[in-house]
């Protein structure tokens, strides 16, 4: 006879999947483009197997995204599958995300029980940054589920004694990492230490399977980064944000070794694609006003900070590279109103998540150069970043001392064992997270796992000591219970003004009531106390399940997710640069590209009173790819909660420039090629159209020589560039505007603009009156003869 024990559905683990499902995945259909970079690549690598393959940005293959592809071939293929939408692309992370509260689940109740299990399952579930980053196709999501997964390997490995089953752990590390590089490695430590302890054999047969395991991870690991690299670079893509083109390069130094220093170095075309605004270093080997002014200062009127100008240093003549199309410095609009341009958090500056004035330090050398706070052991729980993943620390390490109470040389339990992995993953983030100078909010999500499974195996530790009256263990629960809810008060309270105070009040008071319940119901046996415990767990999961619904309540950036009640006009503050950097300003003027209400433009106003010419509103940055109806910008950009756009805005294809190119452009084989990615994400991401990228997400990759376009526009591959004329950044470069004017001739816009029916803004800024990136954007066509000779 089978049993069916082994079937029985958990049904509060039921209710909390479909809490994650939720909170996952509730209104991302609205967000259109998620997070722009990296859609624009999933658009690309639709269009055919080499960009497939390489992750390429554009249709031509010019270049990568700054991320190995694994987690894009999945969002290539959920595109592929259910067509493609700002939700399609989000989807996979969502349910990794939902896969991760299962796996944490799974791994905590065979040694801890079914109510240790769920709640775990329920802390993973309301962890803030985890739900912020799972509603967007960035990478962190699917790599903690990825590693979660090697993990339950890793178990399982002990638990049968099986080699398979310890190669499949390792694997997935390897796995990982060619979804995020070195972070993957993060977990590394715990695997090894666990694999050690926990393993049933010898100590030579350990560390000759540990040898294998490891080396097959490290096959694993650099497989794609060594076909990549061992390609000729003439016959592939270059390395997006890489400094000498090579795979293993951007693995080790800029997705490396510099998120720990964050010393982004110099690319060959000036700035590195993650830094901020003008602290690249340019070809010269100079920072901030390589070619223009340095960030603007917090304080400075929106508009007039961080201008830019001036060439890059130093051309590389005819056929020398072009320096990513830029070269200058990118100036850092200041924010409205006197805000600065300081990163969100930092003085002056207010940004997603973070309540105004409690930025936890400068930004820069201090380590807050991305809103992150100040270098040190507290740096978790300082204002900038406690609110995305720190919630239950406290009350994870009593719970520690109550898992870890015991252990003997002579009693060293799985319990015992798998505490210690949780904690061995634990510490080092933390660790790392302390002293790191180049990180985001988002990349939290890798203390969440650790931090569920000890609050969830500490609480049935600490019932046990305190139903047993076990000595000072017994005290553990109460004071688990009483100092966590103090430190959520301190996270909430900053928030009063725009959540109420009541929240505040209600966490610290019921925190405190339940606190005192257990104390006094220690004294007395009574069946209320398994209530009082449990109520004591779930009072403490209400700041953190608000936060968790700030995405869907307030709204997200999905270039750079993070958790937190803050209103629209808080949520700039700072341009975003995936994966990567961030550019700090956000208001109008300077670059300004990429903030969270709606790409570095005009924080706090009327989406619909931004004008054209501003350089700050939601087309800015397409410099006459269209302005688009207010719809549009509402739908996927900025207008409606839980849709806060990734780079894009709200910003659409520009009709009459699109029906001009097509009706002229004969048998060439992509429509144009412009320097900004931004500008070719409409075209290539909602109609299809082969656009080619000239200097990958900064601008600033050394893509095509002079030469090479010249090829290119001999061979009847291209034939008109949408160029921006305002020297700067992400929009002009001296050599090719020079090339440009030799070859090419530009294209009135009364050529094709006579009968559009555009509103007189969007004219403006089809015309080329609009600050787009960095200036005026300008359509040329070139046409060259056999002999050099412009036709």
């Amino acid at each position: 006879m089978i049993s069916t024990r082994r079937f029985r559905v958990d049904l509060p683990l039921v209710f909390i999947l479909l809490l994650g499902i939720f909170l996952n995945t509730y209104n991302i259909w609205l967000d259109a483009y998620a997070n722009t970079y990296y859609t624009t690549a999933v658009a690309s690598m639709l269009q055919n197997f080499h960009n497939f393959f390489f992750g390429s940005l554009d249709s031509a293959g010019s270049v990568t995204v700054d991320k190995p592809p694994v987690t894009f071939w999945i969002q290539t293929v959920s595109a592929c599958i259910f067509g493609l939408h700002g939700w399609s692309v989000i989807l996979p992370q969502a349910l990794a995300g939902v896969g991760s509260i299962l796996l944490i689940y799974l791994l905590v109740k065979p040694s801890f029980g079914t109510a240790a299990a769920r709640i775990a399952a329920l802390v993973m579930a309301c962890t803030p940054v985890a739900v912020a980053v799972s509603r967007t196709n960035n990478i962190d999501s699917m790599l903690v589920f990825t590693l979660l997964l090697g993990t339950w390997f890793l178990f399982r490995a002990v638990k049968r004694n099986s080699v398979y089953s310890l190669l499949g752990a390792f694997a997935l590390i390897g796995l990982g990492f060619n979804m995020k590089m070195l972070q993957a490695y993060m977990i590394l430590p715990a695997f090894v230490l666990f694999y050690l302890f926990a393993f049933k054999s010898t100590w030579k047969k350990k560390a000759g399977v540990l040898s294998g395991a490891i080396a097959l991870m490290l096959v694993i690991s650099v497989s794609w980064a060594v076909i990549v690299d061992s390609i000729p670079a003439s016959e592939r893509p270059y390395i997006g944000s890489s400094e000498t083109n090579s795979v293993l390069e951007l693995a080790f130094g800029y997705n490396g070794v510099s998120r720990l220093t964050g010393n982004q170095g110099g690319a060959p075309g000036g700035e590195r694609g993650g830094m901020p605004g003008g602290e690249g270093r340019g070809a010269d080997d100079r920072f901030g006003d390589a070619a223009g002014t340095a960030p603007g200062t917090a304080g400075t009127d929106g508009g007039s900070a961080g201008t830019t100008g001036g060439q890059n240093a130093g051309s590389a003549g005819d056929n020398g590279p072009l320096p990513g199309v830029g070269g200058a410095s990118r100036g850092s609009a200041a924010a409205p109103d006197g805000a600065g341009g300081g990163t969100p958090g930092a003085p002056g500056g207010v940004g997603q998540g973070q309540p105004p004035g409690f930025g936890g330090g400068p930004g820069g050398g201090s380590g807050g150069m991305f809103g992150t706070g100040e270098k040190g052991p507290l740096r978790l729980f300082q204002s900038a970043l406690s609110g995305q993943a720190s919630w239950m620390i406290p009350f994870a390490a009593l719970a520690s001392a109550a898992l870890l109470a015991g252990l003997r040389r002579n009693n060293f339990t799985r319990k015992h064992k798998e505490s210690l992995f949780w904690l061995a993953w634990l510490l080092p983030g933390m660790a790392f997270f302390s002293v790191a100078g180049f990180f985001h909010h988002y990349y939290l999500i890798m203390l969440a796992p650790p931090i569920a499974a000890l609050a969830g195996a500490g609480w049935s530790e600490m019932w046990g000591a305190y139903r047993g009256k076990s000595g000072w263990l017994s005290w553990l629960l109460p004071a688990a219970v009483a100092v966590t809810a103090a430190f959520q008060v301190f996270i909430m309270a900053p928030y009063n003004g725009t959540i109420g105070s009541g929240w505040t009040y209600g966490v610290g008071l019921t925190g405190a009531a339940a606190a005192i319940v257990l104390i006094v119901l220690k004294f007395r046996t009574t069946r209320f106390s398994y209530a009082a415990a449990v109520s004591g767990l779930l009072v403490l999961l209400i700041g953190p399940a608000y936060w968790a619904a700030t995405p869907i309540t307030y709204g997200l950036n999905s270039m750079i997710p993070q958790a937190g009640p803050s209103g629209g006009s808080d949520r700039g503050g700072m341009g975003q640069w995936p994966g990567g950097g961030m550019m700090t300003g956000g208001g109008r003027g300077g670059a300004g590209y990429g903030s969270q209400n709606g790409d570095g433009g005009n924080q706090g106003a009327d989406p619909g009173t931004l004008e054209a010419g501003s350089g700050g509103g939601p087309d800015a940055s397409t410099g006459g790819a269209g302005t688009g109806s207010e719809t549009d910008r509402r739908v996927g950009g900025w207008g409606a909660p839980g849709a806060m756009g990734g780079g894009m805005g709200g910003r659409s294809v520009n009709e009459a420039l699109l029906a001009y190119m097509k009706a002229h452009i004969g048998g060439t084989t992509y429509l144009f090629a412009t320097s900004d990615y931004n500008t070719a994400a409409p075209y290539i991401i909602d109609k299809g159209e082969k656009v080619v990228t000239l200097g990958g997400f900064s601008g600033n990759d050394p893509v095509y020589t002079t030469a090479q376009l010249e090829d290119m526009v001999k061979t009847g591959k291209l034939k008109y560039f949408l160029i921006s004329e305002g020297g700067g950044g992400r929009g002009g470069n001296a050599e090719l505007t020079q090339w440009l004017a030799q070859h090419g001739k530009k294209i009135s816009s009364d050529e094709w603009q006579t009968g559009s029916g555009q509103t007189q803004a969007g004219s403006e800024v089809a015309a080329g009156v609009d600050g787009g990136r960095m200036g005026s954007m300008t359509l040329y066509e070139v046409t060259i003869k056999d002999g050099g000779d412009a036709s």
